[in-house]
């Protein structure tokens, strides 16, 4: 019974992300991917920015970016939507 109920859940998630990435299509570039990977491991802006070597300002104008494109109000928002689409990891 688990293996069938993680079969369905497994099926499940995979046409809601199809169908939510079909609505959204983010068109994310990878810079702001990488960015966002590293605020979903807790990074700051500043810690990205020297992980990254690119300035501060840099890493809040691809956030904003990013958080314009997946139509969210926030970073953390933004993180969990690229996550749901499987964008993330």
């Amino acid at each position: 019974m688990r293996w069938l109920v993680s079969v369905a859940h497994l099926s499940l998630s995979n046409v809601y992300q199809s169908d939510l990435r079909a609505q959204l299509d983010p068109n994310l570039t990878e810079r702001e991917l990488e960015v966002l990977r590293w605020s979903a491991d807790g990074k700051s802006a500043t810690e990205i920015g020297d992980i990254l070597s690119i300035s501060k300002n840099t890493v809040d104008f691809h956030i904003k970016n990013a958080v314009h494109k997946l139509q969210t109000s926030n970073k953390t928002a933004a993180v969990a939507r690229a996550i749901m689409l499987g964008l993330l990891f």
